[in-house]
């Protein structure tokens, strides 16, 4: 992480105070960035803390060097305050870390297979949506299988409504319309996704898995991985619960991937 050492006395350290970023830059050119930023600004706004200057966030992407590379930016509330009490005035810490990223194409075009966690998210409306360093819901959910044929962990809230997998959002066709989870309550709102839904409109619903099982196709996705055909749904034992035939034609594929620069079909 460059720019950004962290106290033990830092917030974002101590209590996970703060939001990140990972963005997919290419040849020094942020995929998405306008997106991240304004979720970046919107979480700095709902967090009551000040967001890096926009001058200062501009020149990273170009930093990255060449090739595919994930800069992650980190920004938390600084150091200070008795307990859990923030400052009144905080002087946050941001910083960046650049890696490069080998895409998986195979996942693409052949689909993955995912599974229900047994992990379910709490609701908090004040957090829902944010990309913020509190993720300890994501790490026990991910820790629930070590099976490399499984991509991805598909968490339901509280109440028993899908809301995305651990690091990625969550799409399926059904009736002919695009759905996804809404996430007034908890999960992340992803740069993918809102991306996707200014291409066709997604609609937001309250959904239990038996729906995703109805579908007639479903995705995961987010703005570095791009977007995985799921091919097989299985419980949380492992018992499958539904498969499905990936498209050649992939419909979210098609809107997706041109904003991300990866292919849309295996032959392109």
């Amino acid at each position: 992480m460059r720019d950004l050492m962290l106290p033990l006395d830092d917030r974002g350290f101590a209590y996970g105070d703060g939001l990140f970023e990972t963005v997919l830059v290419r040849d020094g050119r942020a995929l998405l960035w306008e997106a991240h930023l304004a979720r970046l600004a919107e979480g700095c706004a709902r967090l009551g803390l000040p967001a890096p200057p926009r001058a200062r966030l501009d020149p990273l992407p170009a930093a990255c060097g060449a090739g595919l590379q994930v800069l992650k930016l980190v920004v938390t509330r600084g150091s200070g305050g008795r307990g859990y009490r923030p400052p009144l005035e905080p002087e946050p810490r941001w910083g960046f870390s650049a890696t490069a990223f080998d895409p998986a194409p195979l996942r693409w075009f052949a689909g993955v297979e995912v599974r229900l966690c047994e992990l379910r998210l709490g609701r908090q409306p004040r957090l829902a949506g944010l990309k913020h360093l509190a993720r300890l819901e994501n790490v026990l959910a991910r820790q629930e299988w070590d099976d490399d044929t499984i991509a991805e962990g598909l968490m339901c809230d509280s109440e028993g409504y899908l809301v995305e997998a651990t690091a990625m959002n969550l799409v399926w066709l059904h009736e002919g319309r695009l759905e996804t989870p809404l996430l007034d309550q908890a999960g992340v709102a992803g740069t993918l996704l809102a991306a996707l839904d200014a291409e066709t409109p997604l609609q937001r619903v309250r959904a239990e898995p038996q729906r995703l099982q109805q579908a007639e196709a479903a995705w995961v996705c987010n703005s570095v991985q791009g977007v995985w055909p799921i091919r097989v749904l299985r419980d949380t034992e492992g018992a499958v619960l539904r498969r499905w035939e990936v498209a050649a034609d992939d419909l979210l594929r098609r809107l997706a991937h041109p904003l991300l620069g990866y292919p849309v079909g295996s032959d392109t």
